[in-house]
């Protein structure tokens, strides 16, 4: 294909001692990092004594507070959202714009997002409790492939296309797609492509194409990993399969190695 460019159910809860952070993130108190600022302020007891930063717990036998009240660790979950145009991924925007957790039933704004999409951008966005996973999937060394539609302005030649696998300098260091391929005219002077990425810089998409030339007129990612989105229509969510969950489980469990 001459326009195509290719760079050659919920576990049982178990008893097995997790880190305190790795705990608290899987109850829905916070993510991870936020979990240990909870730590480092002394808002959080195991047993009733002050936790401190590298303790583990027993999710079975030990007994967690956060400021007071006891919080246990819930089931896995990840449901896939469909984010549109015009919201934040944050839980509260000191701004006062629309964030993807007002899409969310109250049950479930206790999960946290995976990654992110600009408030600009549509499109597939993952979110759980499962705060190891999570970090996991996100970090560089898994080369996590995100796929995502672009429809950029101008008609981006061969050349353009091998530059964007091959490298292109950012001000935040070389990157490049691992596959991009150009799927036509959409408008008058408005080009589709279907770009891939594994790593996950801020707005780094959009950075791409506009330092080849052909700034982003929309933005829409297809897929996160092994997860697609379907059909799912903007501002609905769903949960993940028992057979997706297993997908990320695996994914999370290939990291390691």
């Amino acid at each position: 294909m001459p326009n195509r460019r290719r760079r050659p159910g919920p576990p049982r809860e178990s008893s097995k001692p997790l880190r305190l952070q790795a705990y608290l993130a899987r109850t829905g108190v916070a993510s991870r990092r936020a979990s240990e600022e909870l730590i480092r302020n002394g808002q959080v007891t195991v047993n009733g004594r002050t936790a401190t930063i590298g303790a583990s717990v027993d999710p079975v036998k030990d007994l967690v507070r956060v400021d007071g009240k006891i919080v246990k660790q819930k089931s896995v979950e990840w449901i896939a959202l469909h984010k549109p145009r015009g919201y934040v991924t944050t839980r509260d925007d000191p701004s006062g714009r629309k964030t993807v957790y007002d899409l969310l039933p109250d049950n479930l704004r206790h999960l946290f997002h995976v990654g992110r999409l600009d408030r600009d951008s549509s499109g597939l966005l993952l979110l759980t409790n499962d705060g190891r996973a999570a970090n996991r999937v996100l970090h560089p060394r898994y080369e996590t492939a995100k796929v995502y539609r672009a429809d950029v302005e101008g008609l981006p030649s061969d050349a353009t296309l091998h530059r964007l696998v091959e490298g292109v300098d950012l001000e935040d260091g070389t990157a490049h797609a691992v596959a991009v391929e150009l799927r036509g005219e959409i408008a008058t002077g408005a080009f589709r492509l279907l770009i891939e990425i594994q790593e996950g810089r801020n707005r780094e998409v959009r950075r791409l194409l506009e330092a080849v030339g052909h700034p982003v007129l929309r933005l829409f990612r297809r897929s996160f990993g092994p997860i697609e989105i379907g059909k799912l229509r903007p501002g609905k969510w769903r949960h993940l399969t028992k057979d997706e969950v297993a997908l990320l489980q695996s994914a999370d469990r290939s990291a390691k190695k």
